[in-house]
């Protein structure tokens, strides 16, 4: 039996797209329109693993979802990087002057900014994923509208690519963790990267000693990432990645840490996949 790996968003999405290409192998893939639900069903293993999006070159971290990972009590288990190119695509015969209306995922519409700035008479209509837009204009035939979506959309939903990579930045790539509900077992690979997360107390300089003592530990942090916690006003929870060369340095890390914050949590230990 096939591995099932939840995605955000139908085939010809970017995290089907990660998810082919992290696996490299046959995988049935579970379609889901939302973070939300992602999580969810992954957290009651209606599917085995699943791929989501965090940050981007260009539009930064997507906060929600480390919201979600924590809720959810997924562990981190891996992460991909991937180069992502966006396209305008319609139904065949017009031109990009016939375009009425752009829709698409927000942050896919967010990384284009520079480029619609070129084109004012096109209206942006946030989406709930990329492929699916592409697919319903497809199906529907619409005319006067596109959608912004990768080369593999425009190829499986028969639509012709108006305009290619029109993401502002050249060198847009995005990170996406892998996710399970059990923590990663090394299974003979070395595991040298920790996301963890942890709340502090509200007391000057808190934040400085927990950095100083990542640091004072052989730990290089690589991200950090602030959200308040709801039901305590001006009170924030941090999540924080580390890169270690030695497991005892973040096992000594993570012990002097507790000491030091209100709860500490391991989102999870796996390996560093930037290169």
């Amino acid at each position: 039996m096939n591995k099932r790996i939840g995605i955000q968003g139908i085939k010809g999405s970017f995290h089907h797209l990660v998810a082919m290409d992290y696996y490299h192998k046959d995988v049935e893939v579970m379609e889901h329109m939302s973070f939300h639900e992602l999580a969810e069903k992954l957290s009651v293993k209606e599917s085995d693993e699943a791929v989501m999006a965090i940050e981007n070159s260009i539009a930064g971290s997507i906060l929600p979802n480390y919201a979600l990972i924590n809720e959810y009590n997924l562990s981190i288990i891996g992460e991909h990087y991937t180069p992502v190119n966006m396209n305008l695509m319609a139904v065949k015969g017009q031109k990009i002057e016939d375009i009425k209306k752009v829709f698409s995922h927000p942050m896919a519409l967010l990384q284009c900014k520079e480029f619609f700035k070129k084109h004012p008479h096109i209206k942006l209509i946030e989406d709930a994923d990329t492929a699916e837009a592409a697919k319903r204009i497809s199906e529907e035939g619409k005319m006067k509208v596109a959608a912004v979506a990768s080369p593999a959309a425009a190829k499986m939903y028969g639509l012709e690519i108006l305009a290619k990579e029109v993401h502002t930045i050249k060198s847009n790539a995005t990170r996406f963790l892998v996710l399970g509900t059990e923590r990663q077992k090394p299974n003979g690979e070395v595991l040298d990267k920790a996301s963890i997360k942890f709340d502090l107390k509200s007391e000057r300089g808190s934040l400085v000693s927990v950095l100083n003592i990542i640091r004072d530990c052989y730990l290089d942090m690589t991200k950090i990432q602030s959200l308040p916690i709801i039901d305590e006003p001006w009170k924030y929870s941090f999540f924080v990645d580390v890169i270690f060369e030695k497991y005892e340095d973040l096992e000594k890390g993570l012990d002097v840490l507790k000491l030091m914050t209100e709860e500490l949590k391991v989102l999870g230990i796996y390996k560093n996949n930037l290169v």
